[in-house]
């Protein structure tokens, strides 16, 4: 099983060394310390870039997903009234058969939102083995991981940042830099997850969305994440924590960008966005003016009013079989039709 695992995550070790070691040359191209734990750090920084930029379009797919179980929201709690108290199997499985099909007739996933996590696991084992590994290939107990040869893994294995080695961890550490600097990152990864949840929560989720299993299970995730980055952390690189931080405050910031620019319909962050619009002497959609419904579908949260598409044009013209119901009366004119002389 080890050697399966092992040779599963090699393709991804290797890119990962890679994309570290080229931009470890890129940054000493530029003048800084080869052997400095900054430019090694900064080459976990551009590994985050370039992992979280191929992760964009998982990223719109995973806002998507949570608007969607935004809106439907007021559908599963029916489907749950229905069903409450009714512990039999036959309702169980009704009510699993009748939220599945809700899901497919809206085209929600709730697992989508769980993409972008999913996808960055394999990268973030990657980078632990590659930075676990930096002893062993310094030694030569180890083979190279592409560029990763014994004389670049020693170079990074030396390499300190406010006295701490990247491939040191809080559990058997001996110096107290280490420590201190394993704590830091995990109070800031911990803060910055909060801080992410919080304000998905808060500013982009209306109020009919915050009473039901979803919201629950956020609010749930608010507090458990950072109380598991607490336990967990102890236990990772200094250079996997960094890799850690940096992911969370692109996510934090990815999110705050869209809060802004496209919030969810009936959020307090699209009131804001439509006083901002106003103040700027802007149209604001329809549905945002007040005591209109808002939120009910996501075309109409970026603003394309639906009332107009449903009023046509009425013709002005007489039909061949007479005036229309409710038409304007026959002018002289309207009798110059050849067909009226017929008849």
């Amino acid at each position: 099983m080890g050697d399966f695992f092992n040779s599963v995550l090699y393709p991804i070790e290797w890119v990962v060394a890679w994309i570290m070691y080229g931009f470890h040359q890129a940054f000493t191209a530029i003048g800084l310390p080869a052997a400095s734990g900054w430019t090694w750090g900064l080459a976990i920084v551009g590994l985050v870039i370039v992992m979280r930029a191929l992760l964009i379009p998982l990223f719109v797919k995973q806002i998507n997903a949570s608007r969607k179980m935004q809106m439907i929201s007021p559908e599963l709690q029916k489907i749950q009234a229905k069903y409450k108290g009714k512990t039999d199997p036959e309702s169980r499985q009704k009510m699993t058969q009748e939220t599945m099909e809700l899901y497919r007739s809206s085209g929600t996933n709730p697992f989508s939102s769980c993409l972008p996590i999913l996808a960055q696991s394999p990268i973030f084992f990657g980078l632990f083995r590659v930075l676990n590994g930096l002893q062993h290939i310094a030694e030569g107990s180890k083979d190279p991981i592409g560029p990763i040869t014994k004389a670049v893994a020693s170079q990074a294995e030396q390499a300190q940042i406010f006295g701490a080695q990247l491939s040191d961890k809080f559990i058997g550490a001996d110096s107290l830099s280490t420590k201190i600097v394993t704590v830091v990152l995990i109070i800031l990864m911990s803060v910055t997850t909060f801080t992410t949840q919080r304000q998905l929560m808060t500013k982009n989720m209306p109020a009919s969305a915050l009473d039901n299993p979803f919201a629950r299970q956020q609010k749930v995730l608010l507090y458990v994440l950072p109380l598991f980055f607490a336990i967990s952390g102890v236990n990772f690189p200094i250079g996997v924590l960094i890799y850690w931080f940096v992911t969370n405050v692109w996510s934090m910031a990815q999110q705050f960008y869209v809060i802004r620019r496209m919030p969810a319909p009936g959020s307090l962050a699209e009131k804001a966005l439509h006083e901002r619009r106003r103040a700027k002497g802007l149209d604001v959609p329809p549905t945002a003016l007040p005591g209109t419904v808002t939120g009910t579908v996501i075309s109409d949260a970026v603003g394309s009013p639906r009332p107009q598409s449903r009023q046509r044009q009425q013709p002005k013209r007489k039909g061949r079989g007479g005036q229309r119901p409710g038409s304007r009366p026959a002018t002289p004119q309207d009798d110059t039709d050849p067909t009226d002389s017929a008849s």
